[in-house]
């Protein structure tokens, strides 16, 4: 599901809770940060980072601890960029090395209506506007999930880049469907689309380039939603233009 999102450059290993792994497959640095995690906790810490393990060998870079940084932030080994995801019952990493993207984030959660007291502090005015016009369109799909599974995917995307928190506020988010002809009203599951994300505050400078929105897809699958975000490297010509909505 995750990898569908990405471009190929990017490598990415999911778990749908079919192998739950435990504390034997830390390390000791990954352990000494678990002293007061709950069961939960440690099973989710403990699966993702299989997942990232598996993703660095699939890169062909030696698999080693993934510690948490600043935030929280996974720390990769040089060289390499990635982002990790994790909610009941599924898992997953995704990694590429930094010559190919200067960022990425991912993010999955179950595809469930959010708390109304949630939705108010994720979404600005014109997002709910545009989140009515797609329920009206295709109700099927939560579309207050969506967006806040966007917006963790472009905080894990613009945190490497600039080391600040990025509010909820702080990006615009507007969604787009891909077509499905022949059923005006489709079912929820398989439906995917793309994500623009408006920065409105200063955003980080690629390659000496300032990057003011923030590009990805989305899906629906198998009870979840899920999202991602990749930033190129800035290229001659290559200066993002204006989100769409």
């Amino acid at each position: 599901m995750m990898e569908e999102l990405l471009p190929e450059s990017v490598v990415a290993v999911e778990s749908h809770g079919d192998e739950p792994a435990g504390d034997a497959s830390l390390y000791p640095e990954e352990l000494a940060v678990l002293t007061r995690a709950v069961g939960k906790r440690r099973r989710e810490f403990a699966t993702v980072r299989v997942c990232a393990r598996r993703a660095m060998e699939k890169l062909g870079v030696a698999p080693g601890p993934v510690l948490p940084g600043e935030r929280g932030a996974p720390r990769w080994p040089a060289g390499v960029i990635g982002s990790m995801t994790h909610c009941e019952g599924y898992a997953a990493a995704a990694l590429a090395r930094a010559g190919d993207l200067a960022s990425l984030g991912i993010d999955a959660e179950p595809h469930l209506a959010l708390p109304d007291d949630v939705l108010e502090a994720v979404a600005l005015p014109g997002e709910s506007d545009r989140l009515d016009r797609l329920a009206a369109q295709v109700p099927a799909v939560h579309w207050d999930r969506l967006l806040f599974s966007a917006k963790e995917s472009v905080y894990k995307a613009w945190f490497p880049l600039t080391g600040k928190w990025l509010d909820f506020s702080g990006a615009d988010i507007a969604i787009s469907v891909d077509p499905t002809p022949l059923d005006p009203t489709p079912a929820a599951d398989g439906l995917s689309g793309g994500l623009s994300a408006q920065l409105l505050v200063p955003g980080p400078v690629v390659d000496g380039v300032p990057v003011q929105v923030f590009t990805g897809r989305w899906t629906v699958r198998g009870g979840l939603v899920a999202s991602a975000i990749t930033v190129p490297h800035a290229g001659p010509g290559s200066a993002p233009g204006p989100a769409t909505v």
